[in-house]
């Protein structure tokens, strides 16, 4: 006999913060009455720490502090033991988003080496010859507003072959590359925006992009595993741009990607972005700014 078990969230997109309700319904669908032995609903939350494979061997004590940090469990009987009438039956629920003790409920984010995921997950146990049933839900958590207001920070830059630093053998072409940023301190909802502009080049452009990278560490007193990976790389010009030519940097930040910068006791989560340019002797050329997110 078909029965399919299904988690509704209340809100289309399913964005909470810490002392509201999750609210939504379970809903069952099956062809006749159903006899079960209990439907529960459970909410977790929880910090899912990992080393890359450069660090793994390096440290043994990291083995104690990249376990999960658990920042919210709770669990709830939905309904006792008994039959459900066939057809489509919905049952609503409501779940507190409230931390213990003084935990602090983090921000939803999807890394590489730090992941905060918060899922609801429903259970309806059956017979023994039939098989329970389980469905998991992911629900998404904003950290609450800075309450200060963000004064932005604009940053100008100026890059020629003195001011690079990790150059290869021979001497690099001639270049002067100019721009700014409009801020460097951003609001996570909101673009980071600013300009580049090439004043001059030897050799032809081939391309300039705009490289968003995140930055994680995890770790404890005994040591840290720090790794950059790219989240996004976004062309902003292709070919020989007009030299003198204000060319806009404009960058969203994505979701679940990104999320307020974070630094905690056993792991931080930094960004920055890289403007680079390609020069047609494949030539790179890199200007690195760390940025700070917030959410206000």
């Amino acid at each position: 006999m078909s029965v399919t078990l299904d988690l509704r969230l209340k809100r289309a997109n399913k964005v909470y913060h810490e002392g509201e309700t999750v609210a939504g319904v379970i809903v069952l669908v099956c062809k006749e009455p159903l006899q079960h032995h209990g439907i529960s609903l459970s909410m977790e939350g929880q910090v899912n720490l990992q080393l890359s494979s450069k660090s793994v061997g390096v440290f043994e004590a990291f083995y104690n502090s990249v376990k999960p940090i658990q920042l919210i469990s709770s669990n709830i009987e939905v309904a006792k033991p008994g039959k459900i009438p066939g057809g489509k039956t919905e049952i609503p629920f409501e779940f507190p988003l409230q931390t213990k003790g003084n935990k602090v409920l983090y921000e939803t984010y999807h890394g590489v080496f730090v992941n905060i995921q918060y899922t609801l997950r429903c259970d309806m146990k059956r017979s023994l010859l039939a098989k329970d049933l389980s469905r998991n839900c992911e629900f998404i958590v904003h950290s609450q507003p800075q309450k200060s207001k963000v004064v932005p920070t604009p940053v100008n830059f100026k890059i020629t072959p003195d001011t690079l630093q990790n150059t290869r053998e021979g001497s690099p072409p001639k270049f002067l590359i100019r721009g700014h940023l409009d801020a460097t301190n951003c609001v996570i909802s909101q673009p980071l925006t600013g300009e580049v502009v090439v004043e001059s080049s030897d050799v032809p452009v081939k391309s300039i992009e705009l490289q968003l990278v995140r930055v994680e560490t995890c770790g404890c007193a005994e040591g840290y595993a720090r790794d950059a990976t790219e989240i996004q790389n976004i062309q902003i010009a292709e070919g020989d741009v007009c030299h003198g030519l204000s060319i806009p940097i404009y960058m969203v930040f994505p979701r679940l990607f990104t999320c307020p910068t974070l630094e905690t006791t056993n792991f931080k989560v930094e960004f920055e972005v890289n403007v680079v340019i390609v020069l047609h002797d494949d030539h790179l050329i890199t200007e690195n700014f760390p940025l700070k997110l917030c959410r206000v």
